[in-house]
């Protein structure tokens, strides 16, 4: 009898400390809270929240890069007021940097290419986003996907320094090789991103793949693309220079 007493009160005991793991797990995830990034430009700095839970390989492949170092001294290298702002893949020589492989386009995510979220850029294939990425300043139904096309895929949004994008976007721009149009007469710079909370040791540096030496940099807009985004809306830029590529 003693012996079952024994058993019942063992029970009793390890309930109470099953729960109380249960909290300070809770408690624990609550205060990792989201995966943030805070982006330093010259004009300023901003935050990015990612949405892991709906972009899992954009956002591991993001991290990747803002861990390497990937982003310091970068530019935003094209700039189109009322549309968006891209960068994080050209160097302050305006040439295209070192990336790792491609990877899968995850546009059917269900979220949209709203004012202040944050996606990948691409070239004309769909599945050729690398390093590059785009923060859309207005609501861009166009780089949505459709059953009929590819899209862009949304993966995180700017949740502190919106006002610090809007100053990007309205940026005086002009042609500069190998760039012809949009690209910002005063450099906009990308000093540093970082991982808000992160204390993980960057990761070793892994041989990249080159970018072809004669062509223009990774995530933009061939000439005559063959895949777009559909036509903006009349008085905005011309079809073909405005899908972030």
């Amino acid at each position: 009898m003693r012996r079952g007493f024994g058993r019942i009160a063992a029970m009793k005991i390890r309930r109470p400390l099953i729960g109380l793991a249960a909290i300070l797990l809770s408690f624990a995830a609550q205060a990792a809270g989201p995966e943030r990034v805070r982006v330093t430009t010259n004009l300023g700095s901003f935050v990015i929240e990612l949405q892991r839970d709906r972009a899992p390989l954009t956002v591991e492949n993001f991290v990747n890069y803002v861990r390497r170092g990937h982003y310091t001294n970068t530019l935003f290298h094209r700039v189109i007021s009322g549309f968006l702002i891209q960068g994080g893949g050209v160097g302050l020589d305006y040439k295209a940097k070192p990336t790792l492989k491609q990877i899968p386009n995850e546009a059917g995510n269900g979220l949209k290419n709203l004012r202040g979220t944050v996606g990948l850029a691409r070239a004309s294939g769909p599945h050729t986003g690398d390093a590059q990425f785009f923060i859309n300043v207005a609501d861009n139904a166009d780089l949505d996907p459709l059953p009929t096309r590819w899209g862009y895929a949304v993966f995180g949004k700017v949740v502190e320094g919106m006002e610090v994008v809007d100053r990007i976007s309205v940026s005086p721009t002009t042609g500069k090789e190998p760039f012809k149009q949009d690209v910002p007469i005063k450099e906009v710079v990308i000093e540093k991103m970082e991982i808000i909370g992160d204390s993980s040791p960057a990761p070793a540096a892994a041989a990249p793949a080159e970018a072809p030496a004669a062509q223009p940099p990774a995530g933009t807009p061939p000439e005559n693309a063959s895949e777009s985004a559909s036509p903006p809306a009349e008085g905005s830029p011309p079809p073909g220079s405005t899908s972030p590529k």
